[in-house]
């Protein structure tokens, strides 16, 4: 009889090791200290000692085993510390270069947290305000708060933190007490009193609070003054002491030198009083807007009129705003000579979900309110005037990388896009599974600029690129669905507001105010066509969308209830809502990455202006009244 080959050494030993570890395991991973309390009971009564010991090794033994599945499974990565200011609502977010990537989770190791780019610095823009030198009149109080409030927005939307200065900034400024013993002209003492404020605050830009951003965003003046290093103490042609820009080391260096100049008495500006190697006169761009005292009254008749009688001054400054929001209005519909692009994915399925785009859309071709319709801004000669300008709104069906043209953009949830796509409000997961298709909102959006092939997945840096890019946030706005553009809200208006750099028309157009009976405006949209290009679609249909729309609206808003929920309801959804987005990761990737971004965008608002309301008062204006410091 053939006898069975015997195994190597090394194998047997192997084999022993592995019984004899199989063995401990069975009888030791089921065992409880409790169970060798009968064992310890017939132990001789040596002392608590000797009890506590065996107590102790068998629990030490019990950790051993309990311990032996997690060293040898397989190890998981912890996520990153969760970041201060990362969440608002349901929207998390995780800041990191690794934005681009197409999903958050590879970074995050958290499916709920999407991966969004680091915050650009935004370099502050000083003004000085002195309110104990302007006038008291009401009107011109109220016309000078408002105008106060457009530039901080107007700055704001081009990428700055604007930051307005009093004298409280001034007088902390040590070199405050030498200017005092001085004789100086008006306009001098003045221009003092803002470059020791500046001085006192550090590095960065010295604007006019009647200097306004009236160029593109990638307008190459903004764009070296959004880099925040100024290696040269400067000025513009074109502006004269409306705008500086500078290091603290330069402007206390100028500062300094005009202290101490003989001709301090006599000068009025400092270009006048320091070396012009310390303070440079660089040439004109055009960037910039100043609304000067001889602007004003070269360019705007119907405002000189005013200001040529003292009883009439604060109705000639109560226009101002107006005229410079209208005029921010046309540079902002002058810098897109394409229009509007509000975008529409899948059509005949899903129309309804641009509405809110299509509303925000409308609202951004009808002209705001001016005194004076057919002007232009003081930085141009010539200009497309918002009653004139055809200003067009398509309605593409994919997202275009064109800089001449404004988009806006509407992400859905995937169950969302599935609820509409299949007309049908209640799904289960093996319904989702076998009848429905994979990120079809990201293919159909990204198909114009990357083709019918390609991976859902290589699409997300695309729109990523789109939605959070510093070029592509300056041309576009992104909504989520499931949270309806509100036209009447006074929050949501502002948030637009702050996003373009100008007050957008709050109602409908009435005839005979400017810009809506010129002529070559466009016309309403016809009914049956609120919804842009294409076939007009049937009401009935029209109907069907907006019940389905409104029927996932509500499911997600149970999610984010917070008292009197239906908490079956709430679990149900919350588990086909889960399957829904485990089978269209690109889908859903996209979503979240949008709420977060939006989210973050008001997140970062909000902090600014909470730090300046400390430094305002009680009230809004509080700082900005005259008052005895």
């Amino acid at each position: 009889m053939a006898r069975l080959p015997s195994l190597p050494r090394r194998f047997q030993f192997v084999l022993g090791l592995s019984l004899f570890f199989l063995f401990g395991l069975f009888f030791l991973g089921t065992s409880n200290t409790n169970d060798f309390d009968p064992l310890l009971d017939k132990v001789p009564k040596i002392g608590s000692q000797l009890q506590a010991g065996v107590h102790h090794a068998v629990e030490a033994a019990q950790n051993v085993v309990d311990h032996v599945p997690i060293l040898l499974g397989p190890s998981a990565h912890t996520p990153p510390p969760e970041q201060a200011n990362s969440s608002s609502g349901e929207a998390k977010w995780y800041t990191d270069w690794k934005w681009r990537n197409p999903f958050s989770d590879s970074v995050t190791f958290d499916e709920d947290r999407a991966v969004l780019p680091p915050v650009r610095p935004r370099p502050p823009i000083y003004t000085y305000y002195d309110p104990g030198g302007r006038r008291k009149d009401e009107k011109s109080k109220k016309a000078e708060q408002d105008i106060l409030i457009a530039w901080r927005r107007a700055w704001w939307a081009q990428g700055f933190k604007p930051v307005i200065l009093t004298s409280a900034e001034s007088t902390h400024n040590p070199l405050y007490k030498t200017m005092q013993g001085l004789s100086l002209q008006p306009e001098m003492q003045q221009e003092l009193m803002r470059w020791l404020a500046w001085s006192n605050m550090g590095s960065g830009i010295l604007a006019s609070w009647l200097a306004f951003p009236m160029s593109r965003y990638d307008d190459s003046l903004l764009t070296f003054l959004r880099r925040g290093e100024y290696p040269e103490l400067a000025q513009y042609e074109d502006l004269g002491t409306a705008l500086y820009v500078g290091s603290k080391d330069r402007v206390d260096s100028a500062i300094q030198e005009a202290l101490a100049s003989r001709a301090i008495g006599s000068v009025k500006s400092m270009y006048e009083a320091v070396s012009h190697q310390n303070l440079k006169l660089e040439p004109g761009t055009g960037s910039i807007a100043y609304y000067s005292a001889d602007t004003i009254k070269s360019k705007y008749v119907p405002i000189r009129k005013l200001l040529d009688t003292p009883s009439t001054v604060g109705d000639a400054l109560a226009m101002l705003p107006a005229l410079i929001n209208s005029h921010l209005h046309s540079n902002w519909q002058n810098s897109f000579p394409k229009g509007i692009a509000v975008l529409k994915p899948m059509p005949d399925k899903a129309s309804v979900l641009i509405e809110s785009a299509m509303s925000i859309a409308t609202n951004l071709t009808h002209c705001p309110f001016s005194p004076i319709p057919a002007s232009c801004p003081p930085n141009r000669a010539r200009c497309e005037h918002c009653i004139s300008n055809h200003f067009a709104i398509t309605t593409p069906s994919g997202y275009r990388n064109d800089s001449k043209i404004f988009t806006i953009g509407t992400l859905p949830h995937p169950y969302t896009i599935a609820t509409l796509v299949k007309s049908k409000s209640d799904m289960n997961v093996s319904f989702i599974r076998r009848e429905t298709s994979r990120d079809l909102w990201i293919r159909a959006l990204t198909q114009d600029i990357l083709g019918k092939s390609g991976s859902s997945f290589a699409r997300l840096p695309t729109l990523k690129d789109a939605v959070a890019s510093d070029d592509g946030n300056a041309r576009s706005i992104w909504l989520t669905a499931e949270r309806p553009f509100q036209k009447d809200s006074s929050r949501v208006l502002e948030d637009l507001d702050w996003v373009l750099g100008f007050e957008i028309r709050r109602k409908e157009a009435e005839k005979g105010e400017s810009g809506v009976s010129a002529p070559g405006r466009p016309p309403p949209p016809r009914k049956g066509h609120e919804f842009g290009d294409g076939d007009k679609l049937d009401e009935k249909d029209v109907a069907a969308q907006r019940s389905l729309l409104e029927s996932a609206r509500t499911k997600f808003a149970l999610l984010r209830q917070k008292k009197n929920v239906d908490e079956t309801a709430k679990e149900d959804f919350g588990r086909i809502r889960r399957a829904v987005e485990g089978w269209n990761l690109a889908d859903t990737e996209a979503w979240k990455f949008v709420r977060a971004f939006n989210a973050r965008q008001r997140i970062e608002r909000k902090r600014w202006e909470d730090e300046e309301e400390a430094f305002l008062g009680k009230g809004f204006y509080d700082r900005w009244m005259d008052k005895i410091l």
